[in-house]
């Protein structure tokens, strides 16, 4: 099945309190072997790759049914039942959501300031978005952020399909740089763009001392042109003419399948940058981008709340 919402956690998660109190950090594996929760489910992670999407979910139900009333955390890392939430259980819900948490005063005073706290409990009386409803505060924001760096990558390819070849060189000596090789611009830029064909070719060093060289070879495809085999070949022929073991083939388009196919029976080693990887490593080596606002977010300190 698949991972459930963290309203749908409400109920079970309330459940397992009842039961006696509870380590946050067993409820997780109790609450996926009752919902049969695959390994991979398990594990699965929210796009930041820092926590689990389970976990992060059973925190936030948690978080709710707490300033609800229903819990209470009688130590660090611990929780159970309140009299409240025994006796809301004892009315045999199917189900315990924002709606039912709006019921206690406690919990509407929380969200009375909190904007998308409020507009989750729209939702949840049939006024708001269904995604809002379903997904953490969190989750919202990874989807936004996710969002956000979707149309970067857009755009950034567009912008580069609208600049001249040698704006797209400059780009490839910008990034190679700032990814650590090439040593610095003025040997990157000497050894790159030699070829007469309007794209990025030629060989860099792929330190700064010099012990090893990379053949580079760029071309800028329009979206939906993928980069053939036979394109790749002649890199790879390039590359066997110049003595060099490692290249890398950039292209603002895609390559096609059999081209990728291709180079995984290479005994050089060949990688294909196609475009949305080569949005990516500018957007995460600042090549072509600015931050427009940080955002810092914090966590309660259970440590400094901890009494000898």
């Amino acid at each position: 099945m698949a991972i459930p919402d963290y309203q749908t956690l409400m109920l079970p998660v309330l459940e397992l309190a009842s039961e006696g109190e509870q380590r946050v950090a067993d409820v997780v594996d109790l609450l996926a072997d009752r919902l049969g929760l695959t390994e991979e489910e398990r594990q699965k992670l929210l796009p930041s790759g820092r926590q689990r999407i389970l976990h992060n979910r059973i925190h936030w139900a948690k978080f709710y049914l707490t300033k609800a009333g229903f819990l209470s955390s009688p130590g660090r890392g611990r929780f159970s039942a309140t009299e409240a939430g025994k006796a809301l259980l004892d009315k045999k819900p199917t189900r315990i959501d924002v709606s039912v948490l709006m019921k206690q005063p406690e919990f509407r005073e929380f969200y009375r300031n909190e904007g998308p706290a409020s507009s989750t409990a729209e939702t949840a009386s049939g006024t708001g978005s269904t995604d809002t409803a379903t997904t953490t505060p969190e989750e919202q924001i990874e989807a936004a952020y996710q969002t956000l760096e979707g149309t970067l990558r857009a755009d950034l390819l567009d912008r580069i399909a609208k600049n001249s070849p040698a704006f797209f060189e400059q780009l490839i000596v910008d990034l190679l740089v700032a990814m650590g090789y090439g040593g610095s611009h003025k040997n990157a830029a000497a050894q790159l763009g030699r070829s007469g064909d309007g794209g990025v070719d030629g060989v860099i060093n792929e330190d700064r001392l010099g012990l090893d060289r990379v053949y580079v070879q760029a071309k800028r495809y329009a979206a939906g042109n993928a980069v053939g085999r036979p394109d790749v070949q002649a890199f790879v022929g390039s590359l066997v003419g110049l003595g060099a073991s490692k290249g890398v083939f950039v292209t603002t388009s895609t390559f096609s399948a059999q081209a990728r196919d291709f180079v995984k029976h290479l005994s050089q080693r060949v990688v294909l940058l196609d475009g949305a990887s080569l949005a990516d490593l500018m957007i995460e080596h600042g090549i072509g981008v600015r931050t427009s606002r940080t955002i810092e977010f914090r966590r309660l300190d259970e440590d400094f709340f901890e009494e000898a």
